[in-house]
Formats: structure tokens, sequence, C-alpha cells
């Protein structure tokens, strides 16, 4: 209580002087201080003054965590004492547990994901943080992801951003409960003390963020005596790049480059920096030379100011009570209503108040000064709903400067304050608002005029050419907050609403008016154009508009009598714009007996523009006329003789010639900016107010003029008059050629102008109907993945296309498999809506579609006639449309256009032409049948039957068009329209038939009227029976019989066994190659020219069990001899199987060597590492295998038997141990000794003679052809090169240990994904594969030839000495500290080099290899036995119990020996199955790899259980083809004398004691299969992780690129300066450092905000995967773009995780690079 009472007490006391006495006051006493000052302001200043530059007197390198503690202790704490008057800790705390906000006002920083819901929210523009996300129901909605570009804000608790679900969990409002605290609201007396406090300390922060003087201080706060200290400061800008700066910097304050990069990072970062301390005079040197250094490198001087240090101190210490503020409002609505009080207030009246003074300066203001001003509004004003109606209207108020000043500005849009645009606009209540009292839709359509004064001509038009691209960007914002005001259409207008809305829409047209006929082009004759136009700037401000048109036409039509008023005002534009250009001169023509009188004008000739906004608004507003009914009522706004049709439709028709013109190649002298404008104009993102609106704005004109009138004027603006007056055109073949496109061209648009009416009030359609057809026509072309469909459907405000809505009634979905996409194909039934020409389909469109639809027809064997749909009937307004199809002119059109073809003498007709003509009459066929269906035959004028079939020419020698086709028919050019043909006729016949019928049943009527009379005239009734008939269709089934061929597998009759005595024979071949190159067929033998195969040897951590270890190890030091059993990182070798004469491979690579040089791209492969890629399949790879012919082992029995009985186990032993111990005396003394020179060991009788192992079978050494040698050779060293990365050398002695290791490693990686993928061991491998391992292998054994036997030798001796002790070799490991399937390869591999002789090359015989190998595999095979079960886990036995069997109770008694031999320091307390069962799948993946080795060593063929997937005959399989007995304990039995003496040396050894003991982390077997770390099912907890990540390595919250290893699941900061590594003196990024460490240089990567999968090797090598996460359409989502929820893909995923354990990540960035070569690539070193 004793801070209480210290406010309580006597305060009449001495307290108007500075309090402390000289000391720095405390707290407390600073805030009693203030209190009792009666102008606290002043006193605030004066403390200030005082203490803030000696706080912030350090700015070149400062100690912010000391500044920080100065500033809390001695301003900001004695602050909050002097508002609470108690402990602020204690008030802050009661306050935070008062209950949650309900808004969540969470400000989006850059990177950060937002999740908006399609079902609930108002506008795509209403977004959730990822908490209010995860706690709220639309996470089971249809949601979007999507990244923030920073400055966003969180919508949850705003209920009118939300239809329903305004509250997530967290903030939603909780009744308070009787017995529950009900929270600590402010008491008037902390309000009050805000009330005196906020205003000094806005009015402080306005003043020092708004100063302008850099040398002095406001008066108030100059009460020291001022310092000789100033500030070079410099400030960030977007036009210099970081290298120029920090050139910049070292050239001009000659500092060194670390201290320049950390200048540079904090400038981007805070947005400036203080880069020299000095006098005024050495910072104005400073300013000037960055300044002069800086243009140097950019036409833009870097921004540079010299500041007084206390003005810095100042307006620095400003900012952190900017922060302080922020802070205080999150606890308290009270303290951000006075907050936003104090901001309000004017300093002077009529003056800005202090928000609107921010905003007008926050264009000058540096990028850290803008956060938190716009964090402070976000945190007050945009929190209170009744002060964020005030903040908008100041906003709108300085709409105009606030603007100007931003498209000026460098910064980005969302570091403005004009960014905030959105959050206000977008609310609808507050948007009618600011429409009824600010007519914000006036302020940004004056805005928009004001601001784009430059690009207006001379006639008032725009004209962006030299257009500003980065100005216009700025200007597209202000377009945007239009679109923001009109997003949410009102339910009931005010007359004030009405009133400002209107005079809005008439600001609005003005902008039109400058764009109706902008940027005018004439057609370009005789030269090419010099320069193309620029054309992107009108398109794209055409694309900002596009939905704010479409919005304002909603708008209107919402209200009649708006409606009506707005069409008048568009109308009266638009004949201002067309009287004020249009001729008056008049000209006639005449054709077919009809005269047209019209304006003089030619396409071809005279000025055209693409652009008419204004007319295609007209065309919209009375499509609402006639959809709501009102078009009867437009004569009483727009009287009908000032409605002049022909005016209306003149300038969409001209846009519509000049599209044909450019289709038939009249224009292709203007260049490619008119064809990228004409794609466009009927492209997707504009079509709807360009293209459409054109084409209704034809059937308008149709629709009000004569039919007649209307055809000769469309002849006349397509120039088509003298075509159809039989007039001969030129006979050049190009001038005919345009015509004929021209003809086509004006067919189809009069087949749109009467078949197009899926428009609402064009058509009586709804707009379902709409999307439909457009979904339909898209399937028709091919089915489609729904991204695709997405794209080519128009999107409206919100950015929806209405796609799922309807999907599904006319599509069924297809899933994708394990690549690609799911499709969308189109249902059976929704085939017959097929339109050939339907309007939106492109002419590449048009053929695919017709093409897929015949065909489609041929294979159901339908004729191929694709006739029209019949098409919606048309509303009342648009009803005359079809009236153009039965005048004179039409009829004479089509007539002609078919006798041309029939006579085949005219020039003047296409195959095309004629399908249009069908179409057309197709179309009237069918309007005439829909009319007499709808209405009685009297009250139906449409007669086009009668016309086509009775009439022809007054020149009476034309037929009629019946007639026409009819011969049309026999036409040979016509064969593929005869179906069409055949259909058209037989509709013309039944309308001959339907109407005889209509004139008898009219006739029986008549009868059956009189008989009814009669009738009624007598008194019985006679009663009538109808008959009724019931059709029944039978549906017959056909039954498919599948017939199933069974193979019967051949029996083999001789032994499937590897090993040993009783080894089967080896399988003979003649082995015929056919080199890839020279197409020459070449048989593998010994002395012929080497063949080889196409390699690539990687270093590979796939199979490790200690992830994230580092494999990086020195080449001067690495013994490549033993491997870890850990795996930690082995060689791997793979092959894509295809062969090479060794002469052709060289000859291919010196090809690319030369051809390298010559190109101009960097090439992706390492030339002088030996990378190439393969001829074949492109595949990338680094060496070849020499194809090594296989030694045929042929033994003869009697001799088995001889040997049988002289070479047991022991024997074998000794006689190896002597020969050994001879070697080594050889060695030492240079001669050959005669007597044994070993003691007796324990190993049995060792007198044996050096040379007795020579008396079990020898024979001569293999003869290599050199050709052969030289690859054995090259391989070799290749390996050596690639693993310890050092120039290769031929002498190096590890050599031989690393061929052993490649081979065996590779064998490893084969099972492990043989077995992951449940396959059998033999029989499922894969060509590459098969020969890979096969030349591998043989390669393993071949290779000591090529190395001195004496380093051979050596090598063995060391392996052998891991499972003989008696060998005293240097540097043995432990039994447990390798794997002993690479001691097998290895020992296997160089045993022949024991036979070696000085005088004569020797090896073992075939019965001497077949005991060395049994020998040497049962030797390590029991040494294995013994590692597994020293490492058994027996703490986690299972829960089901085993009987005990026989190789139960062996492991027990075997495991019980050990015990002994180890002295009772180990103990098995497991049951004897429990070890068997652990040892029977410990071994198994050893016996596997054996299994594999000793196939393609020997060739002799496995058994059949393992040809097949069967678990429960493998073991014993494996067991009989490698000579083992199914109860391996026997093994140990059968050896006893032998094997004792070794597993007491075995148990003696002290390191592996240590390693028992726990010192060192054992392996267990069998080894773990490594996998992919597991990824959530939804991509958002992946995305909610990644926006938890913190660098390990940076305190700031700017934007990080978060990346997740997918080998070890590490999250990294990528493509970050603050995480690079140094690796060999060159710096590279985070991943590249991880993939070093995780996976040998290879490794895996998912970029989490942009849904991607980065592959990288090696450190300048990688390239981009899809990601296994697809929305439910069955696609990924790179980047997030189309923001769909995403769920992971177990088959994605899985084909990356064999992609890894297939080693074939590098394969694949090889093809990726070569498929997407470009000149300058992405920097993957710095990933």
């Amino acid at each position: 209580m004793e801070d209480v009472e210290l406010w309580d007490a006597d305060q009449a006391g001495d307290r108007t002087g500075f309090p402390g006495n000289g000391s720095s006051p405390s707290a407390q006493e600073l805030a009693l201080w203030w209190h009792q000052q009666v102008d606290f302001h002043s006193a605030f200043l004066y403390y200030l003054a005082q203490t803030v530059p000696d706080i912030y007197f350090e700015e070149i390198d400062p100690e912010l965590e000391k500044q920080e503690e100065a500033v809390q202790t001695m301003i900001l704490t004695p602050l909050e004492w002097c508002l609470f008057k108690e402990d602020p800790v204690i008030s802050l705390e009661k306050l935070k547990q008062s209950g949650a906000f309900q808004l969540c006002g969470k400000v989006f920083k850059s990177g950060e994901t937002t999740y908006s819901c399609r079902d609930c929210a108002i506008d795509p523009t209403c977004v959730l943080c990822m908490n209010c996300f995860q706690s709220s129901v639309h996470k089971n909605h249809r949601y979007k992801m999507h990244t923030s570009t920073g400055g966003g804000f969180c919508d949850c608790g705003d209920t009118e951003a939300w239809k329903t679900g305004p509250f997530c969990t967290i903030h939603e409002p909780r009744a308070v409960r009787s017995n529950e605290n009900p929270g600590c609201p402010l008491s008037e007396e902390v309000i009050g003390q805000a009330k005196k406090i906020f205003p000094s300390v806005i009015k402080y922060m306005v003043d020092m963020t708004v100063w302008e003087e850099e040398k002095d201080l406001p008066t108030q706060l100059q009460l020291r005596a001022k310092t000789e200290r100033y500030y070079c400061v410099l400030f960030n800008d977007e036009h210099h790049s970081y290298d120029h700066v920090i050139y910049s910097l070292q050239k001009a304050l000659k500092c060194e480059l670390t201290e320049a990069q950390l200048h540079t990072t904090a400038i981007d970062k805070e947005g400036r920096r203080a880069v020299k301390l000095g006098s005024c005079v050495h910072c104005r040197e400073a300013k000037e030379s960055i300044k002069f250094h800086s243009e140097n490198v950019s036409q833009h001087p870097l921004h540079v100011e010299v500041l007084h240090a206390d003005v810095m101190a100042h307006q620095k210490f400003a900012l952190r009570l900017g922060t302080w503020l922020n802070k205080l409002m999150s606890y308290s609505s009270d303290f951000r209503q006075i907050f936003c009080q104090a901001c309000l207030q004017e300093d002077v009246p009529n003056d800005p108040c202090h928000i609107s003074k921010l905003m007008l300066w926050d264009a000058k203001l540096y990028k850290g000064a803008r956060k938190i001003l716009h964090e402070l509004i976000f945190s007050s004003f945009f929190m209170e709903i009744e002060y964020k109606k005030l903040f908008a209207m100041e906003f709108v108020k300085f709409y105009k400067p606030l603007q100007k000043d931003y498209i000026s500005d460098d910064h980005d849009r969302s570091l403005s304050v004009t960014s905030l645009s959105v959050q206000m606009f977008t609310v609808p209540t507050l948007a009618r608002h600011l429409i009824e009292e600010q007519n914000v839709i006036s302020v940004i359509t004056e805005t928009l005029l004001e601001v784009l004064p430059e690009y207006l001509d001379k006639n008032n038009k725009f004209n962006f050419q030299g257009y500003s691209q980065d100005k216009l960007g700025r200007v597209y914002a202000v377009i945007c907050d239009l679109k923001y005001v009109l997003i949410s259409k009102p339910a009931i207008w005010s007359d004030k609403l009405k009133i400002q809305f209107l005079e809005g829409f008439r600001s609005f047209l003005k902008i039109l008016a400058c764009m109706q006929g902008m940027e005018e082009i004439k057609r370009q004759v005789g030269q090419h154009i010099e320069v193309e136009p620029d054309w992107e700037a009108a398109i794209a401000i055409q694309m900002q508009l596009k939905n704010i048109l479409l919005m304002f036409q909603e708008w209107c039509a919402s209200d009649e009598e708006l409606l009506l008023v707005a069409y008048k005002d568009c109308f009266e534009a638009v004949m201002k714009c067309t009287l004020s250009n249009i001729s008056h001169e008049k000209s006639v023509i005449y054709l077919y007996g009809h005269t047209l009188e019209f304006k003089p004008y030619k396409v071809s000739v005279d000025p055209v523009s693409i652009h008419l906004p204004l007319s295609r608004t007209l065309a919209g507003l009375h499509v609402r006329l006639s959809k709501i009914g009102a078009f009867s009522r437009l004569h009483e706004y727009v009287p009908s003789e000032d409605f002049q049709v022909e005016l209306l439709i003149e300038y969409p028709l001209r846009c519509l010639v000049l599209v044909a013109q450019v289709g038939a190649d009249m224009w292709r002298r203007n260049g490619l900016s008119l064809i990228s404008q004409v794609f466009y104009y009927q492209d997707v993102k504009c079509r709807e107010e360009m293209y459409d609106k054109d084409i209704i704005m034809l059937q308008i004109g149709a629709s009000l003029m004569d039919p007649n009138n209307f055809l000769l004027l469309l002849l006349q603006r397509y120039e088509l008059i003298d075509a159809f007056r039989k007039l001969v055109p030129s006979k050049d073949q190009d001038v005919v050629k345009q015509y004929n496109s021209l003809i086509e061209e004006v067919l189809q648009l009069l087949i749109y102008i009467v078949g197009e009416r899926y428009v609402p009030g064009v058509g009586k359609v709804n707009k379902e109907e709409v999307l439909m057809r457009e979904i339909i026509h898209l399937l028709c072309i091919e089915p489609m993945p729904h991204s695709i469909i997405a794209k080519s459907l128009p999107e409206n405000e919100n950015n929806e296309t209405g796609l799922e809505n309807v999907i599904n009634k006319v599509a069924i979905f297809k899933k994708p498999g394990v690549s690609g996409h799911g499709v969308y194909e189109l249902r059976e039934e929704c085939m017959k809506e097929f339109n050939m020409f339907f309007y939106h389909y492109s002419k590449t469109q048009h053929s695919k579609a017709e093409h897929m639809q015949k065909k489609r027809k041929k294979q159901e064997n339908k004729d191929e006639a694709l006739p029209p749909p019949p098409p919606p009937e048309f509303c009342p307004a648009f009803s005359k449309v079809v009236n153009i199809l039965n005048c004179d002119i039409m009829i004479y059109l089509l007539t002609t256009i078919l006798r041309r073809a029939v006579e085949l003498d005219s020039h003047l007709w296409t195959e095309a032409m004629i399908q249009m003509a069908f179409h057309l009459l197709a179309l009237g066929l069918l309007e005439e049948k829909q009319q007499l269906q709808r209405a009685p035959e009297e009250e139906v004028t449409f007669d086009f039957y009668y016309k086509a079939s009775r009439l022809a020419s007054s020149s009476g020698n034309v037929q009629n068009i019946q007639t026409l086709l009819e011969k049309l028919k026999r036409v040979p050019q016509l064969e593929a329209q005869k179906d069409m043909i055949i259909w058209i006729l037989q509709c013309m016949q039944d309308k001959e038939k339907a109407e005889r019928k209509r004139k008898a049943e009219a006739a029986k009527l008549h009868r059956q009227k009189i008989m009814a009379q009669m009738s009624a005239l007598q008194k019985n009734f006679i009663e009538t029976h109808k008959l009724l008939y019931e059709n029944t269709l039978e549906l017959q089934g056909k039954e498919n019989s599948i017939v199933e061929e069974e193979s019967v597998p051949m029996a083999i009759d001789y032994s499937r066994i590897a090993l040993g005595p009783k080894c089967g024979p080896s399988l003979s071949e003649k082995e015929m190659l056919t080199c890839i190159l020279c197409q020459e067929e070449q048989e593998v033998r010994l002395e012929n020219a080497a063949m080889v195969l196409s390699a690539c040897v990687q270093k590979s951590s796939a199979l490790t069990q200690q992830r994230g270890r580092p494999v990086e190890l020195s080449g001067e030091t690495q013994d490549p001899l033993f491997m870890d059993p850990n795996l930690t990182c082995g060689t791997h070798t793979g092959s894509c199987g295809h062969v090479m004469h060794a002469v052709c491979w060289q000859k291919y690579f010196e090809a690319i060597q030369i051809n390298s040089r010559q190109r101009l791209h960097v090439e992706f492969f390492d030339l002088e590492n030996g990378e190439y890629l393969c001829p074949l399949c492109k595949s990338l790879c680094n060496t070849v295998i020499p194809v090594v012919p296989l030694q045929m082992q042929s033994m003869n029995s009697e001799n088995v038997e001889a040997v049988a009985q002289l070479l047991s186990l022991p024997r074998w032993i000794e006689t190896v141990m002597a020969r050994i111990s001879g070697y080594n005396l050889k060695n030492a003394k240079g001669e050959i000794p005669k007597v044994s020179v070993l003691v007796n060991q324990g190993m049995g009788d060792t007198t044996l003679e050096f040379h007795s192992i020579l008396n079990f079978g020898i024979q001569p050494s293999v003869k290599f052809s050199s050709s052969i040698k030289e690859m054995l050779v090259l391989f070799a060293t290749t390996i050596y090169r690639v693993i310890l990365k050092v120039p290769p050398d031929e002498t190096d002695p590890r050599i031989p240990a690393m061929t052993w290791g490649t081979c065996a490693f590779t064998i490893q990686s084969i099972d492990n994904l043989l077995e992951d993928e449940g396959k059998p061991l033999f029989g499922a491998l894969q060509n590459r594969q098969h020969s890979g391992l096969k030349a591998l292998v043989q390669f393993a054994v071949a290779q000591r030839i090529t190395s001195p036997q004496s380093v051979i030798q050596k090598h063995l001796v060391r392996l052998l000495s891991v499972v003989l002790p008696n060998l005293k070799s240097e540097d043995t490991p432990s039994l447990l500290s390798v794997d002993l399937f690479h001691v097998l390869v290895g020992a296997v591999s160089s045993f022949p080099s024991l036979y070696w002789d000085d005088a004569v090359a020797l090896q073992p015989s075939s019965v001497s290899s077949s005991y060395n190998h049994l020998y040497l595999f049962h030797l390590i095979t029991m040494a294995h036995i013994f590692q597994i079960l020293l490492t058994i886990d027996t703490d986690n036995l299972p829960a089901e119990l085993q009987e005990d069997s026989e190789e139960a109770h062996f492991a027990s008694s075997f495991c019980s020996e050990i015990s002994q031999y180890f002295g009772g320091c180990i103990s098995y307390d497991v049951p004897g199955w429990y070890l068997w069962d652990c040892l029977k799948r410990g071994i198994t993946p050893y016996l596997r790899c054996a299994a594999l080795f000793f196939h393609y060593l020997l060739k002799v063929p496995p058994p059949e259980e393992l040809l097949s997937v069967c678990e429960e005959g493998q073991f014993n399989a494996l067991c009989s083809y490698l000579s083992l007995p199914t109860n391996l304990f026997l093994l140990f039995q059968e050896y006893r004398d032998t094997i004792s003496p070794l597993l007491q040396r075995w148990c003696s050894d002290p390191a592996l004691h240590s390693l028992l003991k726990g010192q060192n982390t054992m392996v267990r077997y069998p080894r773990k299969r490594n996998k992919l770390i597991e990824l959530p099912e939804d991509y958002s907890c992946l995305l909610n992780q990644a926006s938890q990540f913190k660098c390990p390595r940076s305190s700031d919250d700017e934007r990080k690129h978060p990346v997740l290893c997918l080998f070890c699941g590490t999250m990294l900061c990528s493509q970050n300066i603050c995480c690079q590594e140094i690796v060999n003196g060159e710096e590279v990024g985070a991943c590249i450092f991880h993939a070093i460490h995780c996976g040998a240089g290879v490794c895996m990567f998912l970029k989490i905000r942009e849904c991607k999968v980065v592959l990288i090797e090696g450190r300048a090598r990688g390239c981009l995967f899809p990601a296994p996460y697809l929305d439910e359409y069955g696609e990924t989502d790179p980047g997030l773009k189309r923001g769909n929820p995403l769920h992971l893909s177990h088959e994605r995923y899985q084909k990356l995780h064999l992609l890894w354990q297939q080693h074939r990540i590098i394969e694949e960035i090889a093809r990726s690079q070569e498929t997407n070569q470009i000149l300058f690539g992405f920097n993957w070193q710095l990933l």
C-alpha cells in the first residue's frame, strides 16, 4: 500500500521544483511532480529536453538494450505512474484480465498468411489472421489462403465484414456470470489523467514527426546548450539496390564492406540510418560525397540529410512514444477513445487536426516512422467504430493531396497511408455514409482526372504514349479505391444517396468520355510501322475498370428510377462524343432492291479506336433495363426522336470491323501492338466490358433498326457491298483471300447477333445458365482441370466465377494419379448443348472443339452434323433481332454464297463460309419451330422456311435455297458438310410434313367441331375414349468376357546354391551389346575393346541412421575402408543402363567440351568434373562403368571332394594367416620364408608353409584388354574424386577401398528400395538397376588388377582383422563400429590378391574360390550375428508370447555363453523366442544384400521364392542360396572349436565394452528405413508453423522465407543475409549449408509460404518441384495464387520419397535445367 499512500499524502508541500534534488528522481517522484504542475505539457517537454538527448546520445552504433532500459526507467514508467497513480504493472494486469476485445485488430506483416471465407465474407478483402481462422467456424467452410503483402488488418469481430461467424472463439463476446468478475473498467481518475497526458504526448509526437528544421529544436525543447554534434543521415528509397548503397557508402565514407553492409541493412529495415557523426561541415561534406557517388550508379542520388543530434534523438523518442501508446490502447477501449479525441483536435482553427497532419506528412516520413504511425491508426481508430467513421471523413477530406503524394512517392503501397482506404471503403455502412456526406465517388474520380493531366491530348482524350509504368501502377490504386466503395450494393436507397451516387456517376462518365475513342489508330499502308506504340497502359486501365463498370451498372439496376436517369446521362455522354466526331456528309448504297443512306467512313482508311467504355456502359444499362422490364419507360427520359440507333452502334461496329480486318491480315503493317490489343479485346480478362458489350450493342441495333438497313450498314462497314453485287474482284489472290476472310467474319457476327442470347436481359436466361453454357463449351474442347476452367471464366468484383455452384451439374471429376492433375469431363447429356460457333471461342478453340465433337460422333456411329442447339427466347426488348434472319438481304446473302459454291467458278467462297451459312439456315429453322411451339400459327409472322424454300431472286433464273442445298450434296469439296446439308434438308422436309399434317388436323378439328355440335342436340352424350400409347424402351446390356491367361513358370532342374562346394553352375550367356552412339553391336569379351555404361557417382545419406550428422569430411584424412554402421555417408553409383563403346563415349565427351566453349549460356553441368548428359535419355552422368565380362566358373566334382576332405575352416584360416605372415616377412626382408613365423594363438596348428594356399587350386590371372584397363582406372578415379573432392590420383592406396565401398552401398540402397516398395529381391529390378549392378559388382572384383597387389593385401589384412583378432593390424575398429556387409564385399573382392606372386600372375581356381567365398561369408555372418545379439533392445518386449522353438533354445544358450565371456557385465533377461525373432529380422537385410552381391558376382540363379514377394519363404530361401543352415546357431556348433576363441577375443575388445556401456550410441538391427518427415494433412497447419517461426539470428519481424527440410524436419530461414554461412571461402545460404550436413549436398526443401518443393544438389544447382499438397480438384497451388484449401497427397509424397531413395534428385534437377535453359538463372548458392 506504500505506493498508494504516497499519492494520498498531503500535497500542499513545496514540490514545484524539479524533483530529485540533483539526482535522478524515482518514477513515483517524477509522476507526482508532473501531477502537481499546472501546465503538464510544459513540464513534460521540460523533462524531455533534459533527458532525451542523453538517452539517445549515440546513434552511429547504438546500444539498443541500454537505450530501451533508460527510456523505460526514466520516462515511460513515470508516465504510467502518473497515469494510473499506482504501480503500472498491477494496473495493466487488471486491465488485461478484464476480458478479451471483440475486435482482433492484428496488423499483418509482409509474408504472413491470411484467410478469407468464400461462403461468409462480404468481399475478398475481409480476412482473418492465422489464430482467429483456426478458432473460427470458417475453418470448415470454403476458404482461401493468401500471403499478405503487409499492412492489412484482421477483420475478426467486425460484424459488417461477415455474413455469418464474425467472431472466433478467442474474440467472441461472452456473457458474464454472476460469480465472475465483470472486468476492471478505467476509473474516472485514470480517465482524467489520460485526458491530460495523451494530448501532450500526441502533440509532442506530431510536432517532432513533422519537424522540418535540421539544426534546431522547437523553443520549448531548447533548454540545453547547443552542441556541435551532427549526424549525416541516409534515407531508404526504392531507386537504389543494396549493392548501390554499399558501393556509395564505401566510396564516400572510406569504410569497410562489413560496416557498409551493416548500415545498408539497417537503412532497408528502418528507413534511415546515421552513417557519420561530426561537425555540421564534415557531415555536409559526407552528404555531398554520398550523393556524388550514388549518382554514378543511378540517375537518382541517394536521399541524405544532416540532422542535429538533439533533433535526431527527439524524433526517435517520438516514435518510441508511439509504440508505448500502441501498447496502452491494446488494454482499454477508453484509452483508444481518448487517444482518438486528442488526435482529432486542431491546434489552430481550420487547420488540419493532429492525425490529418500525420497523414499529410506520411509521404515524407521514412519507413520505420510510417509503420508506427499506421499501427497507431490500426490500434486506435480502426478498433472503435464511431472514430473509424470520423477518421474516414478526415481521410476523404484530404484524399486528393494524399493520393498525389503517394503517386509522386517511391515507397511501396503497403508503406503508404493511402493503403488504409481498404479498411474504410469496404465497410458497407461507412461507404454509404461517405457517399452521402462527402460524395466520395466524385472525390475519387476527380482525383483520377487530376493525377493524369499530362496524358490528355488536345481532344481531351487519354493518350498513354511514353507513359511511366510506376506512376500508372500507383494510379491503379486510386481506381481500386473506387472498386472498394462500390463493392457492396445498397439494398435500400435514400434520396440523398441517390443524388450523391448520380453525381458520382456523372463524374465517372467524364473519365469514360476521356477514354471513349482514345489512342486512335490508322491502317498502315505500304511501309511497316517504325515504332510500336505503347498499348499496355490503356488495356491495363481497361482491366482495372472492368469490374467497376459492372458494379456501377449493378448499382444503377438496383433501382428503376436510378437506372433510367443513369441511362439518360450515359446516352447523352455517348451522343456528345459521337456527334463531335461524326461526319455530316451522306452517301447512299443499293442492294437487292433496298437502299441505305449512311455517313461515309472506312475502317481500312480512317482512324479507329478499340476503346469505347461509354458505348459499352450504355449497352450494359440497356440490357439491365430490359432485364427489369423498364425498357417501355425509356421514352420518358430519352425522347424517341433523339434515339439515333445508327449513331449508337457506329463505334462498336467499327471496332468489330477492325478486329475482322486484323484477322484478315489487312493491318499486319501496324505491328504486334494491334494484334495484342485485339487479343485482350476478346480475352476473358476484358471481354465482358469490350467484345461482349459490342455484340450486345449490335443486338440493340438489330432490335431497333429495319433488318435490311441493319444488314446493309454491316456490309458497308465491312466493305463487302461490292463482293455481293456480283462485281468480279481483282484476280490478286491476297485481295480474294481478304474478301473471303471478311465475308466469314460478317457471317460469324450475324450468327452471334442472332444466336448469342445467353445474357440476362438479352435472352430469358439466368446467370447460372450462362455459366453452365460457358463451362460446357470449354469442356467440349477437351477435359480440363479446375484451375484452367476458372481462368477461362470471368471473375466478378469478389474474384469469384461461380464455377463450384454449377460444375457438377455439367461435368464429372476424374481424380489425378501420381502425377498430373484432376480434370473435369463433360457429362454425356450436356453434349447436345454444343454450339460450334460459340462466340467466346478463339479460332484455335473453335477448330479443336469441332474436331473433338466430330470425332466423338464418329466413334458413336452417328452422323457428323453439328447443328446449333435450340437457343433461348429473346427478351421482349430484343425480340425483333430474329427478323434479320428472314429479311430479304439475309436470304440474298445466303443464296449468293450457296450459289457460288454450286457453280464452283467463283473464288469468293470457302468451306468455312458455307459452314456458317448452314449454321444461319439452321438458326432460322429452329427459331421458326420454337415460335410455332410458343404461339398459335396465325400469330407467328416469322416465315423463314417459306422464304428459303419458295422465294428466289428477282432475276428468275436463281434457284431457292432448298434447291441449292440439294445440289450442294453432290459437290465433292463439301463432302465434310454433307451430314449438315442432310440435317437442314430433313428439317425442311419435316416442316413440309408438319404443314400438311397441320392442315389435315385443322380439317379434322373442323369436322369434329360440327359433330360435337350435332351430338349436343341429342339426348345421349357419346363418350369418346382417348387411346393411350406407351412406349417401352428396352435396354440391352452387353457382357464382356474377360479371358485371363496364366503363365506357368518353367521348371528349373539345376542347383540354386551360390556358395561352397555345392554351388550351382553360372548362367552361361553370350552378351551382345549395342552402342547407342554408333549403333554397332559387339560381344563383351576380355580381349575386345571396352564397352561402358553411362553412370553417376554421388555421395548419399539416404540410409543414414543419424540424420543431421555432419558428413563433409576432409579429403586428406578420410579412411574409406570401413563404413560406419550408421551408414552416415555412402557413395552411390547409379546408371541409366545405356551402353557405348569407350571410344565413342570419349569422342562424344570431347565434342560436348568443344560445343560448350562456343555456347553463350552457362552450362548447368560441370564439364571439368566430367559431367555430361546421357546421349539417349539426357540423365546427368559424371563417369562411365566398364562392362567387365563374367568369368565363368566350372568345377570338377573330383577336385571338389578332394579339397573338401582337406580344407576345413580351421585349416583355411591357418593357411590364410600363414600366407599373410609370409607376405609380411617378405615385405620386411625381401625373401620368402620357408617356415611358419606365427606362434600358436589358439587357432590350431599354424606350422604351414607360405605356398600351401596354392595347393587347393590355382589358375592364371585374367588378362584384360588395355581399353578395359583404362576404363577401370577412369571409373575408380572418378569415385575417388567425387568422395574426397580432391584432384584424381591413380596411385592413392584408398582407391580400391572406395570402389568396394560404392559397390556395397549401392547394393544396400537397392535392397532398401526394394524392401520399401514391397518388391521381391529378384525379378523386380528395373533394367537400369540390373545393368548397373552387374557392371558394378564385376568392376569391384576386377579393379584390383589396376592397383599394386601389396596395397590390396594390406586392405585385406585390415578387413580380416575385424573378424580375426589374431591378425594384428593398425587402427582395427571395434566389431560394433563397422558395417560388416562392406567388409564382406571388400574381403571377397580383395582375397585373390593372396595368390599373387612375383614370378607369375595367379588367381584361385573355381574350387578354391568357392571355399574362399563360403568361409569368408560364414565368418563375417557369424560376426554379424554377434553384432545383432549385442545390440538387441531388451527394454521393449512385445506383449504377446510365443512358443520356444529349437532356434530359441540355441539363442538362449548362445547368449548365455556370450554373457560369460563378458564376465556377466551384460545379461539377457529375455525369452529365447524373442532373441531368435530379433536375430532373424536383424540379419535379413544383410542376407538379402549378400544374395544380390553373390548373384551378380557368380551369376548363379536364385531360388524361386526370391523371385516373388514371399515373406514366409524368404528367409529359408536366402539361407539355402547362401549355404547357411536355417537355424543360424548351427554355424557356431559346426565351427565351435574355431569360433569359441574368436568369440572370446571379440568380447575382450575394450572399445566394444565402452560401446556397450552407453558411451556411444549403438546401431540396432535391422536398421530403420528412412522416410521423409511426416507432414500434416492440412496445409494450413504448415502455414501456422511458418507464422510462428523465428529466425535464430535475427530479432526483427521482417518477412522471412521459412523452408522445411523434408529429410530431417528442420525449419530454416532461406534467402536472407542473416543466415548465410561461409563454406570454403564462399557465401552460401542456409539451405545449401544445411544440405551439406543433412544430405551430403543433396536435399529436399518445402518453401512453406510458396507451396513449392526445392531440390538442391551441391552449391549451385537446384530446381523447383510440385509440392505434394493438392486442392480438392487435384491441383497444386504454387505461390498460393488460387488460395484453395490444400491437403496432403500421399501418392505425391511417396513419389518424392522414391525420388530420394532412388538417388534421382540430381537427375531430376538436370532434366529440369535442361528443359528450362535460361541465360541467367536463379542463384541457388544463396538459397
